[in-house]
């Protein structure tokens, strides 16, 4: 199938990924997970901010029907 000396061999087979890669996921993994446990130890301030009213839409006096919709037709089987 694949050479014998081909690098890549082992990955391209399904068995198992290159150290190097596997090295490089686990300090990413690492990283991510410091970041996140600094973001929790940090002292966060929270406001009290009154909930915000929805806006109404503004119907155009030009649209027939400020509720109309779309119709979505599956014609292939």
């Amino acid at each position: 199938m694949f050479p014998v000396g081909d690098p890549y061999r082992v990955v391209k087979e399904g068995s198992v990924l290159p150290p190097f890669i596997i090295e490089q996921i686990r300090q990413r993994e690492e990283r991510e997970r410091s970041r996140r446990d600094e973001d929790a130890r940090r002292p966060r301030l929270e406001l009290p901010v009154a909930p915000v009213a929805p806006k109404k839409r503004r119907v155009d006096e030009d649209e027939p029907d400020p509720d109309r919709g779309v119709i979505i037709v599956d014609l292939g089987g």
